[in-house]
């Protein structure tokens, strides 16, 4: 028998993921982090559909994103997308997926941050990066200049095209970097072990319930667990 001493602290944080992809790259980047942690999710879509954004050495993605940087304070100048319904006041932290275009955020992604960056003030900001080589500061640039009163995560996660096998190896690796699980109490990171309990008891020795586990919900405090059996899966 197993007895061990839980603290339990109880949280309403919730996570959204928003994301652009034209190439797919940034869609399995985000499969990756949602594979890891509990998130609602957000696939913007130009509003124009057919559009070969490829041809012409990405001529039409080129030309958004100069109009955005002649006039970014004009609502004109971004690219329409499809209508998102989505409350941003039920989110403590946001994770944008952001494909790289000629040095800045894919424009159809910032249209969405034009439109909602405001909203998302005082919110734990994560920003992942996909490109084939060129880095991605003015990417950076462009969410700090939509999400003026963001609380950015101190690093960004830039993912190489190359790379985007390997991301969930990389993901992993930046939630940790960042400290996501633990930054505003945010839960959502999903773990591998499970703890099935005989019984568990307040810290003043009154049981509290049996044959629980460890993702039921517990109020705030500290509690004692007697557990029979671990399970871990890969």
């Amino acid at each position: 028998m197993l007895t061990i001493l839980l603290t339990a602290v109880s949280t309403n944080a919730k996570t959204l993921v928003v994301y652009y992809s034209y190439t797919n790259n940034i869609h399995q980047v985000v499969s990756a982090l949602t594979s890891q942690i509990d998130a609602d999710v957000i696939r913007i879509e130009p509003a124009e559909k057919g559009l070969n954004y490829a041809a012409n050495n990405y001529a039409i993605g080129s030309a958004q994103i100069s109009a955005i940087r002649k006039n970014p304070n004009d609502a004109s100048s971004y690219p329409t997308i499809d209508p998102v319904e989505v409350n941003l006041a039920d989110y403590d932290c946001i994770i944008i997926g952001a494909p790289l275009w000629w040095s800045n955020m894919a424009a159809p992604l910032q249209t969405f941050l034009f439109r909602n960056g405001a909203a998302m003030a005082g919110k734990h900001i994560g920003l992942i990066v996909s490109s084939a080589s060129s880095g991605i500061s003015g990417v950076e640039s462009d969410a700090r200049r939509l999400i003026p009163n963001g609380d950015f995560f101190p690093s960004s996660l830039w993912i190489r095209s190359s790379q985007t096998a390997n991301s969930a190896t990389l993901i992993r690796q930046w939630l940790k970097e960042i400290d996501y699980e633990t930054t505003g109490n945010i839960e959502g990171v999903k773990t591998d072990k499970r703890l099935t309990t005989n019984a568990i008891y307040s810290i003043s020795g009154s049981l509290i319930g049996s044959r629980m586990s460890s993702t039921d919900k517990l109020n705030k405090g500290i509690y004692i667990i007697n557990g029979t059996k671990t399970y871990k899966s890969n």
